[in-house]
Parts: C-alpha cells; structure tokens; sequence
C-alpha cells in the first residue's frame, strides 16, 4: 500500500470512530430511561428475526463474547424485555424471545432515536445518504471477512 492510501484508510477511519461516538452519545440520551444501547440493539434484532434465538447466536451476531451477551440478557430479562427458556431438543442451549414489554420498550426507543437519525439524514441529504450506504456495507463486509 502506498502513503496516500494509508493517509486514505486513517482519514476514514477516524471520521468512522468520530461518528459513531457521536450517534451513539445522541442515541443514548434520547434511550428510555434505564435502556442501554445495547439493550435497544438485542430487542431490535429479536423483533426483527421474530424467532427465537440462542444466547451464542446473538453474541455472534453482535460480535461480542457470550459472556457480555449473557449479562446483556440477563438485565432484559430482569426488566421482562425477553423470555428465556430451555431447549427443549438439546437441554444444554436455551432460546431468547422478545416479550410484548419488550417489544413496546423497542417501539418506545426507536420512537425517540429516528427523529434524530432523520434530522441528520435531512441535513446530509437523502441523496449523499443513499450513495454513502453501499459503500458502508461493502465495508462492514470486508471488515467482517477480517474477524
């Protein structure tokens, strides 16, 4: 690679870290009270897959360690945002479900974060947004081939 492209590759990558820092400090304010963004992410994908999932399956998913999943899980579990149950096939896994509180909670905080995603996507322009979101991907892509 040459030095133009290394100077590329940081420049990217730290308006990447730059923003994220930034939509996930304005995403967390706007969270229901006691909600954490990862808290929103889990009750999201549940909602979204609308099947039950194992707690290895969503570490997977969210790249995290079962560990960190585990306690994500137990905390909605606490506040009855999901039901976890054993499998009944293989005694040893259990399976994730969004409850309705859990997905009402969801509903609430994507009630509260879109205005402040759409407002940005306004003031950037729907245009640029759409154009950017490919390339996006592709690099998530990539960088998910990495790991």
């Amino acid at each position: 690679m040459s030095q133009q492209t290394d100077s590329l590759a940081v420049a990217l990558f730290s308006e990447i870290l730059t923003v994220d820092q930034l939509a996930r400090n304005n995403v967390a304010k706007a969270l229901p009270r006691g909600m954490e963004l990862s808290h929103f992410s889990v009750l999201n994908h549940l909602a979204h897959t609308q099947t039950e999932r194992t707690p290895a399956q969503l570490a997977q998913t969210f790249h995290l360690t079962r560990g960190a999943m585990t306690n994500t899980l137990r905390k909605l579990e606490a506040s009855g945002f999901v039901h976890i149950r054993p499998d009944w096939d293989d005694a040893r896994r259990k399976l994730v479900a969004i409850s309705p509180a859990g997905r009402s909670a969801r509903d609430a905080a994507l009630a509260a974060i879109v205005p402040i995603i759409a407002q940005a996507v306004d003031k950037i322009g729907t245009e640029k947004v759409r154009a950017i979101l490919p390339v996006m991907r592709e690099l998530r892509l990539k960088l998910s081939d990495n790991n």
